[in-house]
């Protein structure tokens, strides 16, 4: 057995290796031998254990007190012969001396090593190491590259799970797909590989559903180091994010895979290959074309990995390195195993949020009006906002509801909560509002529905709710309020004014009588509807934002001057305006109304009595008032449709029948009776008296309904000015 003692040393006495962490203890010690001293170089002074005497050259008094070394020119000292002598290979830890100009004295070594089996052997190991290192990338022990050398490869495993790490954080930090793949690309390249292409199946299934169609991979992102960048200072990452571009060794971003190729075996075998073998090399080929086989590097140096998400392969990734970069290690299979796995869940999961996402989108907009009604003598406009971009979805919602004679419905409301199911309750609300007015009952009556109906859907089920009748005629607004913040009336002069309604309960108390009020709409005048989300955040009350929301309104409307009002588009986007970055935490709906009216002289009212010469008398009063207005053009079209209705109310009616006729941007007339049942068209047969007088309607109106009333019904038809 040789006598050679085995210590432990700092593998370096310079910086530690790039990528390396200096507080890990792995691969920091190693086993040597004597050390070799350079030529010329002084030693340092060797160490002596706990209790022994220093060893070394200088001479010690009997006492045992160092003595200063001799001068040149004076023979050496004799040691003591009590002191005994130092072996050339024990373990007193003679440090090394060493030809860098950044050495530094090291830490004494643990006392009383044991003797090493085998240590000729790990000497010679280390050695061979060492010198493979310096023939392979001219790499000294500091972690920087001699000049000229090729780049820096991870030598330890230390160092490929440090990547790993740091690479999976940075796939996890996407939300979306795009941001998932950038942050493949950008992870890898240029610290793993030269260029990197990432292909997807197209389409992306979601969840458990099962394609239908076969595999089809496209090119999702490709990344790679510039080919006039210099590479010779090591893996530096970019400054600034480049574009990606296209790899010129791409010639189709489309690939059908087909059962059983060598592309299908590949992906079956979900474990990332080197494209050494001919298998791996026809499927590199089948993947990337044909023309494209003599521009990826030969050898070790690409590696194909498939893409498998939870249930099925997604996708493929393709890692490339230069030819004069050093090849991959087989260890590096399993960094870019890691790297699929974790980029195949992340874009399983951004796929599954944006069918979620997509959900709530269409159930959001679905539950509120795509389109705005045009109503006769008002203007809408409108705003919704989620409270944030991960919950789309809400309980607020609006409506306006066009009601017989005319007017219009106004409803704004606020279900407590941004879930699934606060949308949900807000949809079924919707609906239930949207049929109560098709009733033409009172608001009062409204609400106190709605809240029964909130009732029947839960005891939990809470919301606010504004519903108010705007009738162009009267200029008149009815409104009754369930706990919703109170609307704000913008006058055309500039004034803008809390309106006082009476708050009451909201929706789902139970119990609760609500209070209707009537107001004056004076034409030129704009009513603002919203829920609390607009006035009320963590940073101010609901009246503070009440007080900030009407001077906003005062100060939009002074910049168009008293006579004229701001626009009604352009003062929702203003509203908008008053929330700050941070002081929204809950949805907002905004509702506006501008009210322009019917002036009395554009309006023809008569009450008629159901007898058999009522409708010669409507024939009548309709020339008289189209003769006034103008219209005589239409007289024959207007007697013909007037004298069909009123004929077929007086048959049934009991009561006066009304005649109302409204010139705007169209001729309306509209028809009223105490009979419920609502009149259907049909096709009258030839043996019949009777039947063609809808009929008729529906052929020469621009446009013809019948609603039910409290009181009993309205048919009504409209018909071109021009």
């Amino acid at each position: 057995m040789d006598s050679t003692r085995v210590t432990e040393q700092p593998t370096s006495f310079e910086r530690p290796q790039a990528g390396a962490d200096p507080t890990d203890g792995r691969g920091a010690l190693r086993r040597t031998s004597e050390p070799q001293r350079a030529p010329g170089a002084a030693g340092l002074p060797v160490q002596a254990r706990t209790g022994e005497p220093p060893p070394g050259p200088r001479a010690t008094t009997p006492c045992g007190k160092g003595k200063e070394p001799a001068s040149p020119g004076t023979p050496p000292a004799v040691p003591d012969p009590s002191v005994p002598p130092v072996s050339a290979t024990g373990p007193e830890h003679a440090q090394p001396a060493s030809a860098e100009p950044d050495t530094h004295r090291p830490r004494p070594a643990p006392e009383a090593v044991p003797e090493q089996p085998g240590a000729d052997r790990l000497e010679r190991t280390g050695g061979e190491r060492r010198a493979a290192q310096e023939r392979s990338g001219g790499e000294r022990r500091t972690g920087q590259r001699l000049p000229g050398a090729g780049p820096l490869p991870m030598r330890r495993d230390g160092d490929r799970l440090r990547f790993v790490g740091a690479a999976t954080r940075r796939i996890a930090r996407g939300m979306d797909l795009d941001e998932i793949v950038m942050g493949l690309c950008r992870a890898t390249v240029p610290t793993f590989s030269d260029a990197i292409l990432v292909y997807l199946r197209e389409p992306l299934p979601v969840g458990d559903e099962r394609p239908v169609g076969p595999l089809v991979l496209r090119l999702r992102r490709t990344d790679r180091i510039p080919a006039d960048r210099d590479t010779d200072g090591g893996f530096m990452p970019p400054p600034a994010p480049e574009q990606p571009s296209e790899l010129s060794a791409v010639t189709s971003e489309l690939c059908e895979v087909r059962p059983g190729s060598a592309l299908g075996e590949v992906l079956r075998g979900v474990r990332p290959v080197f494209t050494d073998t001919s298998s791996a090399r026809a499927a590199l080929t089948e993947l990337l074309g044909d023309d494209s086989e003599p521009a990826v590097p030969g050898g070790q140096r690409a590696i194909l990995a498939p893409l498998r998400g939870r249930r099925r392969v997604i996708g493929a990734a393709l890692f490339l390195r230069r030819p004069e970069r050093l090849a991959f290690e087989p260890d590096d299979l399993l960094v870019a195993a890691q790297l699929a796995t974790h980029s195949a869940l992340g874009i399983d999961k951004a796929v599954l949020y944006g069918r979620e996402a997509y959900i709530a989108d269409e159930l959001q907009r679905t539950m509120l009006p795509e389109t705005l009604p045009r109503p006769t003598g008002v203007r809408l406009a409108s705003r919704y906002l989620p409270a944030a971009e991960t919950a789309r979805v809400g309980g607020d919602w609006y409506d306006a509801i066009p009601l017989p004679g005319s007017r219009v419905a106004l409803v704004v409301g606020d279900v407590m909560g941004h879930s699934m199911t606060s949308a949900a309750i807000m949809g079924q609300l919707r609906t239930t509002a949207q049929t109560l007015a098709g009733l033409d009952l009172p608001p009062q009556e409204v609400l106190h529905h709605l809240d029964e109906q909130a009732q029947r859907l839960g005891t939990d089920r809470m919301a606010t709710c504004l519903y108010a009748v705007y009738d162009p005629v009267a200029h008149r607004i009815t409104i009754a309020n369930a706990g919703h913040p109170p609307p704000v009336l913008l006058h055309l002069g500039g004034r803008a004014e809390v309106l006082r309604v009476p708050p009451g309960a909201p929706i789902g108390v139970g119990g609760v009588d609500f209070e209707a009020v009537e107001l004056d709409a004076p034409a030129g005048a704009t009513l603002l509807l919203y829920t609390d989300g607009l006035v009320e955040s963590r940073l101010r009350d609901v009246w503070t934002g009440i007080e900030q929301l009407r001077e906003k309104l005062s100060a939009t409307a002074q910049l168009t001057g008293p006579d004229h009002p701001p626009p009604l588009e352009a003062l929702c986007d203003e509203v908008l305006d008053m929330l700050g970055p941070g002081d929204r935490d809950d949805d907002i709906a905004l509702l506006a109304a501008r009210f322009h009216g019917i002036a009395p002289s554009d309006v023809a009212y008569w009450s008629l009595d159901p007898e058999d010469s009522a409708p010669g008398q409507a024939r009548r009063l309709a020339r008289r008032a189209l003769d006034r207005w103008g219209l005589g053009e239409l007289s024959d079209s207007v007697e013909l449709l007037v004298s069909e209705v009123v004929t077929n109310a007086v048959r049934y009616a009991s009561r006066p029948v009304t005649l109302r006729l409204l010139r705007t941007d169209v001729l309306r007339c509209e028809v009223g009776d105490d009979v419920p049942q609502l009149p259907r068209l049909r096709q009258a047969r030839a043996t019949d008296e009777g039947g063609r007088g809808l009929y008729l309607v529906n052929r020469l109106a621009r446009r013809w309904g019948a609603t039910r009333l409290s009181t009993g019904k309205v048919v009504w038809f409209e018909l071109n000015r021009n």
